[in-house]
């Protein structure tokens, strides 16, 4: 995991408003959510496993399942998953899971693609700080 200092951090956004400006440009609201927290995905490349800029939130006014949640940004940060190859061997009996787990959950992130991160986080900060935001 590699940490990108930002000035959209501690920012508040509608989840519903900041989730419509960023859809379009690829990012989608990550998996691993839960009430209160969430984050943004930014898929950047996905040879043996994938490597995503992620951008955290916190609720700070509602749930994020509900309306009008209010939403505060943390710090984004580069992220790398390696999934093993071929059958998940850590599957109980009576249960199936068609997803392998990661053999890395937080492996290393390719330096080819940290600048690459960098500027989406630049990319991030103009949009969102622009007064573009409706």
């Amino acid at each position: 995991m590699i940490e990108i200092p930002s000035s959209v951090e501690g920012k508040q956004f509608d989840l519903y408003k900041l989730e419509k400006m960023l859809k379009p440009i690829g990012y989608s609201i990550g998996g691993n959510w839960d009430y209160d927290h969430g984050a943004f995905d930014y898929k950047i490349n996905d040879e043996v496993g994938y490597q995503f800029l992620r951008l955290p939130f916190s609720a700070i006014d509602g749930q994020l399942d509900a309306h009008n949640c209010t939403v505060e940004l943390g710090r984004p940060f580069l992220l790398s998953h390696k999934y093993q190859i071929g059958l998940d061997d850590n599957v109980s009996a009576g249960t199936l899971n068609q997803f392998s787990e990661p053999v890395d959950k937080d492996a290393s992130f390719p330096q080819q693609y940290v600048e690459t991160g960098k500027v989406l986080v630049k990319e991030l900060e103009s949009m969102l700080n622009s007064g573009q935001f409706s």
